[in-house]
């Protein structure tokens, strides 16, 4: 059953509140949206509204943090780590703070929320932030067990979860690991590189490619940073050519990122799936999807055009 990432923050979240004591979480007036409500029914004494204020928001986590807590700062990812972003960088991450930014809503598909509430940039903006942790969960599996793993881990991390409902592409068995790519897919003609919910849109386009007799390898990169520079370096020697997919904009985002590395490490023809340098609209999500070329059609048209650059 298809489930938004920010449903499983939710319910990690309550695990949370019934093994942790020291965890908290706070919100802006939010929690019915980020699903922050599901930790204060449990757990009302550790749970704080501070309204639509997301510095304070921010800016209380880390005075929590240094009293010893774990705290859960939510609200939406464009206020999260737009509006916030100041505060995140010299209260949270420059003096490396134990706050956990768990953003909701981000990326096209927001929906008919449209341009001023879909956040493209956030993980360009807090990838650029030193001591910061990225994670861009790709299913409610991935999502809970980051949620978990955030709070054992020691710093700043920002989760990045979402509105739409995704169908999941893990299972039972997995286990989630900080800064460890996935292959989901083995393949030696091309690898596509995808985060988030466009996982599910590059398993959907190595099959297409399948049948054509392009065999794609797929990687879920969840952890922008620090990025598993191993599992990339080795697809683009074993393959060739990348094409790499996101629910956020080409400039700063996860495509950067794989080019950083490849330019450093193994300089092969990388090809971009993601919002080209534009802003959304309002919409329903699978036809902003469509319409901003985000779709398993476009990544698969994409790859035929990677692999014209093979060397």
């Amino acid at each position: 059953m298809a489930k938004a990432t920010r449903e499983a923050y939710g319910e990690a979240l309550k695990k949370l509140a019934a093994n942790n004591p020291d965890v908290v979480v706070l919100d802006a007036d939010l929690s019915g949206s980020t699903k922050t409500s599901e930790f204060k029914k449990v757990s009302p004494e550790r749970f704080f509204n501070v309204g639509i204020a997301e510095q304070n928001l921010v800016g209380t986590a880390a005075g929590l943090s240094l009293a010893g807590k774990i705290p859960f700062a939510s609200s939406f990812a464009m206020f999260a780590a737009g509006r916030a972003f100041e505060i995140i960088r010299n209260t949270v991450a420059y003096p490396r703070l134990n706050v956990k930014i768990a953003a909701t809503h981000a990326g096209l598909t927001v929906g008919e929320d449209g341009a001023s509430h879909q956040a493209i940039e956030d993980i360009s903006l807090m990838r650029s932030i030193p001591n910061m942790t990225v994670i861009n969960p790709a299913d409610c599996i991935e999502a809970e067990q980051a949620v978990l793993k955030a709070a054992e881990y020691e710093g700043p991390v920002y989760i990045r979860l979402g509105r739409m409902a995704v169908e999941d592409v893990n299972d039972s068995s997995y286990k989630f690991e900080i800064g460890k790519g996935v292959e989901m897919k083995n393949g030696s003609d091309i690898t596509i590189i995808a985060t988030g919910i466009m996982v599910q849109k590059a398993l959907k386009a190595a099959e297409k490619l399948g049948q054509e007799g392009i065999d794609a390898r797929v990687l879920n990169i969840h952890t922008i940073k620090p990025i598993d520079s191993e599992i990339i370096v080795k697809a683009a020697k074993e393959t060739g050519v990348i094409v790499t997919a996101e629910e956020h904009s080409i400039i700063g985002g996860l495509g950067s990122a794989v080019l950083e590395v490849l330019s450093d490490q193994c300089p092969v023809p990388v090809k971009r799936v993601g919002v080209n340098d534009t802003f959304g609209e309002s919409g329903k999500p699978e036809d902003l999807l469509k319409k901003y070329a985000l779709t398993e059609d476009d990544i698969a048209g994409m790859c035929r055009e990677a692999l014209k650059l093979k060397k």
